[in-house]
């Protein structure tokens, strides 16, 4: 091998390697059994869960009225996550449907979880959306297809809870989904995912986007500003 094409693939290792080493990390901790969605961040599964916040905009600004909790955790079979969203002003839907699944739902108020498994080709990756109301969508999504939102139409059997707290202001989302889902049947620790969280607070005229990595652009899909989400041991 030429001596420059040598120094051009330890060059690009040697990036590659920097780019994952600086990325921002989420542990999901390991659970003893599959248990019930549930959106109490007191209860046994989450209490002692780790978390992470998403409290900035899409250029990384804080939003520190708005700051939302993601926790996480994980089972042979399925991770979890929870949401904890403060509110002002939410953005709803008038004719919710909890039972079938709501195409353009990111049209009002949601919390949403960007993973992908491929980190050969970043661009494919899965979305999951909630909203206070329980209306959910998935997605398979890939950006090289111009229409990646015809993505929806796939299903990932994942399962999903919310609710709304008036008295305090605040709305909690959770939700389970199966590994086989993420194209990874056998999920051990140490296992990474590209990650990103991100919900919508208001109408549109208003809107407020909060995520945990800043996309920096007016898109939340850009799979390369996306952190990790390692699963640990308990």
């Amino acid at each position: 091998m030429p001596l420059r094409l040598i120094c051009f693939v330890l060059l690009w290792c040697s990036l590659v390697g920097a780019e994952q080493s600086n990325k921002a990390v989420v542990s999901s901790t390991r659970a003893d059994g599959d248990a019930t969605v549930n959106t109490d961040p007191s209860s046994p599964f989450w209490r002692n869960s780790p978390l992470v916040f998403a409290e900035v905009d899409t250029q990384g600004w804080l939003e520190r009225e708005y700051r939302t909790e993601v926790r996480s955790r994980w089972t042979k079979d399925n991770v979890y996550f929870l949401f904890v969203c403060p509110y002002k002003h939410l953005y709803l839907n008038p004719k919710p449907d909890a039972i079938r699944e709501t195409n353009e739902l990111w049209k009002w108020n949601v919390a949403e979880v960007f993973i992908g498994s491929n980190f050969q080709n970043i661009k494919r990756y899965k979305e999951f959306e909630i909203s206070p109301q329980g209306e959910w969508v998935d997605l398979d999504i890939n950006l090289d297809n111009p229409h990646h939102e015809e993505g929806w139409v796939w299903n990932s059997g994942f399962e999903h809870a919310a609710r709304i707290d008036t008295s305090k202001h605040i709305w909690y989302a959770a939700m389970r989904i199966p590994f086989v889902a993420l194209d990874v049947p056998d999920a051990v620790t140490g296992e990474q995912f590209r990650v990103n969280f991100f919900r919508t607070e208001g109408p549109p005229a208003d809107a407020k986007q909060i995520l945990w990595r800043p996309s920096m652009s007016k898109t939340f899909h850009v799979p390369e500003n996306f952190g990790l989400l390692k699963l640990v041991a308990k």
